[in-house]
C-alpha cells in the first residue's frame, strides 16, 4: 500500500492508472495548491535492464516538458525519487478526459470542436518544436480535453530534445505508438518536427471519420500502410467537410516530410483560413479583423504583414468589462500589454495616474524585469488587449521576435523620455 505522502506532496485521491504508473491528486504544501502526481509502478524500482530503461523514460518526460511553458501543454513541475518510488509532479486538470472516446464513428465531436482541437495542438507543437522538443508520441490518449473544450498536450516520455543547451541522452530506435507514427519514425530514420505533423494528421483523420487510416492486423502490415498506402478520401465517410480540408489533411499525411507543412503554425494558419466562419475557432477567428486592428497601431510601424500574422497567431488576446481588474498593484506578472480598443485606467495607491487608449502600452517593466507590479490597471470601458510574455513571443519566428523587441525598446525609450521631460518641468516649477 502506498504511503499517504511522497516527497513533500500529500496524496489526496487516486485519479487514474496506466502502463507506467498511477496518478493521484496531491497537495503541494509549498505552493498551497493541488497538483497531479504520477507514481511509477513498484516493479520499475527493480534493478533490471527494463526497469532502468523505464526510469529513463519516466524522467525524460520531466526534462522535455520542463523546458516548455505553453497554455496547451501540460506543465511538469517536479520529478524525484522517494525511497524506491519514482514520481512526477504535474499540473492538475480537473474533469479532463483524453480524446480516445471521440475517435469512434458513433461518438465523433462536432466539426467545429474537432478543428479547434487540431488547431490548438498544431500551435502547441509549433511552440515545442521552436524550443527544440519533438513529441514523438502524438495520439488520442496523450491529449487531454478539459471541461471547457480546451486541450493540454501531455506525456513527453519519449520526446526528443534537440536543444543545444541540453546534455540529455536521447532515446533512439522505434519509440512511440506504431499506429500514429510517421513513415520515417516507424522505419527508424531521422525525424524532425514534421513527424509530429504526420501523427497529428493521423489523429485528425480518425477524429473526423471514426476510422483509423492505417489500421492493420500486424506491425509489419501497419508499417506497409503508413509507408506506402494513401488513406481513403474523407468524402467516402462524410459530405459535410470543405474541399480544402482534403488538401490540408493530405498535406499533413505526405509520406516525405519535406512535402508536409513546414511548421505547426503554417498548418494552423491554413485551418484558420478554411474555417474562418466557423464557431470552431471562436477564440482565433476574426484574424483578418485583428490584422487590420494592429496593423494601424503605431507600435507595429515598420512590421511586415508576415510579422503581424505571426504575432496574431502567437500572442494572447484578452477582453475586459468596465471596472474589471487587468493588473493589481503588487502582482507578479511578467506580461506586456498593448491596448487594441477601449480605455484603461492606471492607478497607484488608489490614485489615477494615467489613462491609456487604443495603441498605448503598459507593463513594460514587469515584462523586462519580472518584478512585482507597481501600479494597477483597470478597464474603464470595454477593453481589448494583446498580451505578450516570453512564452508567447517565443512561438513567433526569430525575425518577428527581433522586430518585436526593437519596437518594445523604442516604446520603453519613449516612455522614459516622457518621464524625464515631466520631471524636468516639475523641477522648474
Amino acid at each position: 500500500m502506498l504511503a499517504e505522502k511522497i516527497g513533500k506532496y500529500e496524496l489526496v485521491e487516486r485519479l487514474a492508472s496506466g502502463s507506467m504508473g498511477t496518478v493521484y491528486s496531491a497537495h503541494d504544501p509549498f505552493s498551497n495548491r493541488l497538483v497531479a502526481v504520477k507514481v511509477a509502478h513498484p516493479q520499475y524500482a527493480e534493478d533490471s535492464a527494463n526497469a532502468r530503461k523505464f526510469r529513463k523514460l519516466f524522467f525524460n518526460e520531466a526534462h522535455a516538458a520542463g523546458v516548455l511553458d505553453h497554455p496547451n501543454i501540460l506543465r511538469v513541475f517536479d520529478a524525484d525519487i522517494d525511497g524506491s518510488s519514482c514520481y512526477l509532479v504535474m499540473e492538475l486538470i480537473e474533469d479532463a478526459e483524453t480524446l480516445e472516446p471521440y475517435c469512434s464513428a458513433d461518438n465523433l465531436l462536432p466539426l467545429p470542436d474537432t478543428i479547434n482541437i487540431v488547431y490548438k495542438v498544431a500551435k502547441a507543437l509549433d511552440y515545442a518544436h521552436r524550443q527544440g522538443v519533438i513529441h514523438r508520441d502524438i495520439k488520442p490518449s496523450n491529449i487531454l480535453l478539459t471541461g471547457d473544450r480546451d486541450i493540454k498536450l501531455a506525456d513527453f516520455s519519449v520526446a526528443m530534445v534537440t536543444r543545444s543547451d541540453t546534455m540529455q541522452t536521447q532515446f533512439t530506435g522505434v519509440l512511440g505508438s506504431p499506429l500514429y507514427m510517421s513513415p520515417e519514425q516507424i522505419n527508424d530514420q531521422s525525424i524532425t518536427g514534421g513527424s509530429d505533423i504526420f501523427s497529428l494528421g493521423t489523429l485528425a483523420y480518425q477524429m473526423l471519420t471514426g476510422t483509423h487510416p492505417f489500421q492493420a492486423e500486424s506491425l509489419v502490415a501497419i508499417n506497409q500502410k503508413i509507408s506506402n498506402n494513401e488513406p481513403r478520401p474523407l468524402t467516402e465517410f462524410r459530405q459535410d467537410l470543405p474541399d480544402e480540408l482534403n488538401y490540408t489533411l493530405g498535406r499533413m499525411l505526405k509520406k516525405h516530410p519535406g512535402e508536409r507543412y513546414a511548421t505547426g503554425l503554417d498548418l494552423a494558419a491554413d485551418l484558420a483560413l478554411i474555417f474562418e466562419d466557423l464557431d470552431a475557432v471562436a477564440d482565433e477567428d476574426g484574424l483578418r479583423e485583428k490584422f487590420g486592428t494592429i496593423k494601424s497601431l503605431g507600435f507595429f510601424k515598420g512590421f511586415a504583414d508576415a510579422d503581424i500574422w505571426e504575432l496574431i497567431r502567437a500572442c494572447t488576446w484578452q477582453t475586459f468589462s468596465p471596472g474589471e481588474s487587468i493588473l493589481r498593484e503588487g502582482d507578479m506578472d511578467h506580461s506586456f500589454y498593448i491596448v487594441l480598443s477601449g480605455v484603461v485606467i492606471i492607478e497607484k495607491e488608489g490614485s489615477v495616474v494615467n489613462l491609456l487608449q487604443e495603441g498605448d502600452c503598459f507593463g513594460e517593466m514587469g515584462f523586462l524585469s519580472g518584478s512585482r507590479r507597481i501600479a494597477s490597471a483597470i478597464a474603464r470601458t470595454d477593453v481589448s488587449l494583446m498580451k505578450v510574455n516570453d512564452s508567447t513571443i517565443d512561438r513567433a519566428a526569430e525575425g518577428t521576435q527581433l522586430r518585436f523587441h526593437k519596437a518594445f525598446v523604442r516604446t520603453l525609450i519613449d516612455r522614459l523620455t516622457d518621464a524625464t521631460s515631466l520631471l524636468s518641468q516639475l523641477r522648474r516649477a
